[in-house]
């Protein structure tokens, strides 16, 4: 019987989704005579409607700048799923180069929300992630209907980071653009709008580990009755990840940029941190790797822009993690092979 390895991708940002990922990797496992089992995953953020199963409405809502966009969204039943990037998102802010970080707001997220609520969804999923904004999220609130009537949905944000409210500015602010004086208007508005909070709602967010992600939006999410969640951990229990893995020989992850932060609430650390319960072996192929990070010894890792440079790491991302996984998977089997008539 063929060996079953288990294939989680995270999309590489800007040049691969973890769908094609899935299709390129499977494609190489089955060549090498494994048995595929494909398990795309998101961290919570972008990518995570393509998890899903992919958006099935489409809302007119304000862009982070004003304009209109049309935002996908996924509604199942009372459950609905909604990527805070699709409505307010740094890509349609046209990029850090084309972005007003002062001006950037979460409205259209909120409306999303509202137009969720009023068709029906009792359990909202909020995907941080690729926002433009800094606003604390006080235009997604104000767009939402009444945090009375809030409390009749469960709201869950699924963040990948720890960031605290007020730091958002000065962790984020420069990715969207923003230039060390308007961090520090960004950061004062962010400390006058927690303190707003718990005025209005009696919650204090200055605390709470994750609050800062995506400009502050989750700590405005809690302040009107959501709850933050591991965006990975959401998926991957949703994804049946620890059925997947269990009786797998190998478990293959990756994603487009390893450092710290993979560790901390991203796919290739947690899907490390599962595969280690079910005592599978795991390794990453990954787009590229800080130099710096101290690597587990129980994760073997294979970085594209290493091998092939980054030129060809980012035009031929889908066709070179296929190489990468027939490579691994072909020595394993020699090396089972070896074991076998040694």
């Amino acid at each position: 019987m063929a060996p079953t390895v288990v294939l989680a991708f995270d999309k590489f940002r800007g040049t691969a989704t973890s769908l094609d990922l899935a299709a390129a990797a499977t494609a190489a496992a089955e060549a090498s005579g494994w048995r595929a089992v494909t398990v795309p995953l998101a961290d919570g953020g972008e990518g995570s409607l393509d998890v899903l199963g992919g958006a099935n409405k489409f809302t007119t809502v304000p862009g982070p700048l004003g304009q209109p966009v049309e935002a996908g969204w996924r509604l199942a039943g009372r459950e609905a799923f909604i990527e805070m990037a699709a409505a307010s998102g740094l890509a349609l802010a046209g990029g850090p180069d084309l972005n007003d970080p002062m001006l950037a707001d979460t409205t259209g997220t909120g409306r999303l929300i509202a137009t969720a609520i009023e068709l029906g969804a009792r359990t909202i999923f909020v995907m941080l992630g690729g926002s433009a904004t800094t606003d604390g999220g006080l235009g997604a609130i104000r767009a939402m209907p009444p945090a009375a009537r809030l409390k009749e949905v469960d709201l869950v944000v699924g963040c990948d980071v720890a960031t605290r409210f007020v730091d958002a500015a000065r962790v984020f602010g420069p990715q969207k653009g923003a230039t060390p004086p308007q961090i520090e208007l960004l950061t004062r508005r962010l400390e006058r709008l927690q303190q707003q909070y718990i005025e209005d709602y009696g919650v204090d967010v200055s605390q709470l580990p994750g609050a800062g992600a995506a400009g502050g939006l989750a700590g405005g999410l809690v302040a009107v009755g959501g709850r933050l969640e591991s965006g990975f951990e959401m998926l991957a229990e949703r994804a049946h990840l620890d059925e997947h893995l269990a009786g797998a020989s190998l478990v293959i992850t990756g994603e487009g940029y390893l450092d710290d932060g993979s560790f901390a609430g991203k796919v290739v650390g947690g899907v490390h941190r599962w595969a280690g319960v079910a005592d599978v072996p795991v390794a990453a192929i990954v787009g590229q790797a800080d130099g710096d990070l101290q690597l587990p010894t129980s994760l073997e890792v294979r970085s594209l822009v290493e091998r092939y440079g980054l030129d060809r790491a980012m035009a031929e991302t889908a066709q070179l993690v296929s190489l990468q996984v027939g490579e691994l998977l072909d020595s394993i089997g020699r090396g089972r092979s070896a074991h076998s008539t040694g």
